[in-house]
């Protein structure tokens, strides 16, 4: 059996020994193991190893922070402001990153973001910018400027590591594969990664967008090299019960060549520009899919497209219990 604690707890979880692992990892963080509990608190989160228990997690993360886990620190302060665990708290959260900016670097960073912002105590904007409507019905409207070139910059740096080929599930198999209609590369920016620049920005769009920043998926972020696209579609779901009945999208970057969003029943195109936010309904007023609304990312001819997502339901949605489509 291994001395460090969390190789440890993995040996006995292996071995079907869950109650030892998670007493190893205890028994080490109260011996001051910030590692310990700090991977004790991933367990609960992530609910494959132990049933997932947010409340636990908050508990076990908070002991592992007071004694000095650095990067526990910044997940504590995304939990505190997504409401995982608890209700959500922007003041809070905030005042979590003021300590942590005090000795991380990266803690800095975001702080630095945040106080650029113009936000009231809740970590809404205080003002959304000019509009331009493109289409009153369905509406398609953009908004220039959206996002700030570090605020670009930073939501893009985020999922780097985590970016991998559009995946779908094949309705005749029940696997994961290629999207046929999404050639990009994604990742999802989850309750456990979003800090609180990605909190500011979703609360944004939730103003912008008139909903409440609860209707929003997990952004995700799309990156396309040449040659790739997103096909002609409808961002509705078949079937379900909490529509998405809008879409907002992000440009991030600039640069390209192709790459634009076109909506052929609106004889619409759309050319990206960085920072740019482009906001449209997917459904009528009854909350029927508006075929109008089809729309398709062009392919890239030249560089690399960097796009965020967020797609707004009908009703709020549980952030660690929902399946992307």
């Amino acid at each position: 059996m291994s001395s460090n604690p969390v190789n440890a707890a993995y040996d006995y979880a292996s071995a079907g020994r869950l109650s030892d692992a998670v007493a190893i990892l205890e028994a080490a963080g109260a011996r001051g193991n910030a590692a310990a509990f700090a991977e004790l608190a991933t367990w609960y989160l992530r609910g494959d190893l132990i049933p997932r228990d947010l409340i636990r997690a908050r508990a076990v993360l908070r002991h592992a922070v007071s004694i000095g886990h650095v990067d526990g620190a910044l997940l504590e302060i995304a939990l505190t402001a997504t409401g995982s665990g608890g209700p959500a708290n922007w003041s809070a959260a905030l005042d979590l990153l003021r300590v942590a900016a005090r000795n991380d670097p990266v803690a800095r960073a975001h702080l630095d973001l945040v106080e650029a912002m113009a936000l009231n105590d809740r970590g809404y904007p205080t003002a959304l910018g000019r509009t331009e409507q493109l289409s009153d019905d369905p509406l398609v409207a953009r908004y220039p400027a959206f996002l700030s070139e570090a605020e670009c910059k930073h939501i893009a740096h985020a999922t780097i590591a985590l970016l991998a080929p559009s995946m779908v599930v094949d309705p005749a198999s029940g696997r994961q594969i290629q999207n046929p209609i999404r050639t990009s590369y994604e990742a999802l920016i989850g309750p456990t990664r979003e800090d609180l620049v990605i909190r500011a920005i979703n609360n944004r769009i939730a103003a912008l967008s008139k909903t409440t920043v609860e209707q929003g998926e997990s952004l995700t972020i799309l990156r396309y090299a040449p040659g790739q696209q997103y096909r002609l579609h409808l961002d509705t779901i078949q079937g379900t019960t909490n529509q998405r009945i809008a879409t907002v999208l992000l440009y991030l970057n600039q640069g390209f060549e192709g790459g634009e969003t076109i909506f052929p029943s609106l004889n619409l195109s759309v050319l990206p520009k960085a920072g740019d936010a482009i906001l449209f309904a997917n459904v009528d007023p009854a909350g029927i899919p508006d075929q109008r609304s089809r729309h398709a990312g062009l392919p890239v001819k030249s560089g690399h497209k960097w796009l965020a997502t967020r797609w707004i339901r009908a009703r709020p949605l549980d952030p660690w219990n929902w399946t992307p489509s």
